[in-house]
């Protein structure tokens, strides 16, 4: 049988650990507050009596049998505490509380005993308390009995027991009830966050839990579910929005590719060029094409990143400034033009290496794209004054009107006095997402102005923070 919900929680059963543990608690304190009074009033009890027996033997040993007999009647007529018996050398009994001796046959001159005696209470209700006392042989032959009743003790024992385990009781159904409110309010707690759950599951992300700024363990737990929820929404937009650029950006490239191979086939058909020509012009566009995916995919990627870097490691990025300054450099030279670096040490960035060499990869290849032969391509890597890690490309090439660097880090855009070059209008996009993941920054400026039929020029700097 499947017990109810509320049973089942577990605030419920360490509700009812608690109080197990609390009651094993509380009845070994309270055996122990028993069985120490009781050996306290024993204790007390024998004190006292061996305290009246000192007295009542040294009224024997100083003035005789008789005395010792008159004053065992007056303290049976004065109705204390004590019980007292006295027999004669003879055997016969002739004074005391009690009609037969306790111990029969004394194996010493002195010895104790506890034993129960019938007695009436104030309000006449018979008892059987406990006595404890001594028996004695006196030096004459007779023999002397003392003891004291227990019943007080045992009164006031039977009444702390009872109040204990009221208590007791009491308590427990205080922490019963203690954790059957606070289940039920956890339930309903753990109820909304499972409502939350459960819409999340069925493809609501909007669903978010309800935080009330308790500061406790739920709110904690409702603010990081939250938290989690707001990164999954932002992750599953970003696949979104991924899918749909890609999309769109292949689009058009595919356009081109088959408007291409449609004039391929149509010079290959009037036998302007053969098939060979055209199976060439096929794979030509076809790696432009996954060039072009290929970015499209490394955006995405930083994108879907959301302001994270992927992958981050530190490393000198003077090391990388000078693998490709050395890349470059040849490239730079057979096309005529002037190659130079000026690179500064020790400058720690903490990023994902290969996208950043993706980057300034990009806007060199820019550069030396864009550049006229004869021209001036300066790379440099420094240190800011603010601290930041820059590395900065300077051409002398047409360079980029000012209303246009903001538009053309977009992606596909294309200036006019680009269009006869090959690509795709992706490079300063993937620049301009680069950054982005890093927390730097894209800035263009002018170059170093128009001179000797060159320029003005295009100055690119990409900023990062410098590792900590």
């Amino acid at each position: 049988m499947k017990l109810p919900s509320l049973l089942r929680r577990t605030p419920f059963r360490l509700t009812l650990l608690f109080l197990a543990l609390f009651a094993a608690a509380a009845s070994a304190i309270l055996a122990y507050v028993y069985f120490a009074s009781a050996s306290e009033a024993r204790t007390k009890a024998e004190r006292d009596v061996r305290g009246e027996m000192q007295v009542l033997t040294g009224i024997y040993k100083e003035r005789g049998f008789d005395a010792l007999n008159r004053a065992l009647i007056d303290r049976t007529l004065r109705d204390n505490s004590f019980l007292y018996l006295l027999k004669n050398p003879d055997g016969s009994q002739v004074t005391g509380s009690l009609t037969n001796f306790p111990i029969e046959t004394l194996e010493e001159d002195q010895q104790w005993i506890t034993f129960p005696f019938t007695d009436t209470d104030v309000e006449g209700r018979v008892t059987r308390p406990q006595v404890r006392g001594v028996q004695v042989q006196l030096a004459g032959g007779g023999m002397l009995f003392v003891g004291q009743s227990l019943g007080d003790t045992e009164a006031y024992l039977a009444r702390l027991t009872q109040a204990l385990w009221t208590a007791m009781g009491i308590v427990l159904l205080l922490g019963l009830a203690g954790g059957v409110l606070v289940s039920r309010n956890l339930e309903k707690a753990m109820g909304r966050l499972g409502k939350v759950v459960t819409a999340v599951q069925d493809g609501d992300l909007k669903a978010r839990a309800v935080v009330r700024n308790s500061g406790d363990e739920l709110d904690e737990l409702g603010a990081g579910l939250n938290t989690m929820l707001d990164r999954l929404e932002g992750s599953m937009a970003s696949i979104r929005h991924a899918g749909d650029a890609i999309a769109h950006d292949l689009r058009s490239p595919l356009t081109r590719m088959r408007a291409k191979l449609e004039v391929a086939l149509m010079d290959a058909e009037a036998g302007k060029i053969d098939g060979v020509d055209a199976v060439q012009l096929a794979l030509d566009e076809a790696d432009n094409l996954l060039k072009t995916f290929n970015t499209v995919l490394a955006i995405a990627r930083l994108q879907a990143a959301a302001g994270r870097t992927p992958d981050p490691k530190v490393f000198d990025a003077a090391d990388l400034a000078a693998d490709m300054a050395e890349l470059y450099e040849p490239a730079s030279e057979d096309k005529g033009l002037e190659f130079s670096a000026e690179i500064e040490r020790g400058l720690m960035v903490e990023g994902n290496q290969p996208f950043l060499a993706q980057a300034l990869a990009n806007i060199i290849d820019n550069a030396i794209k864009y550049t006229p032969t004869g021209g001036a391509v300066m790379l440099r890597a420094r240190r800011r004054s603010s601290g930041d890690i820059e590395f900065s490309v300077t051409d002398t090439g047409p360079g980029v009107p000012e209303e246009d660097r903001e538009r053309v880090i977009e992606r596909f855009v294309r200036l006019d006095n680009s269009r006869t070059e090959a690509g795709s209008g992706l490079g300063l996009s993937l620049v301009g997402a680069v950054m982005e993941a890093h927390a730097g920054r894209i800035v263009l400026d002018e170059g170093p102005g128009e001179y000797g039929g060159f320029g003005p020029g295009l100055r690119v700097a990409l900023v990062l923070p410098a590792a900590e």
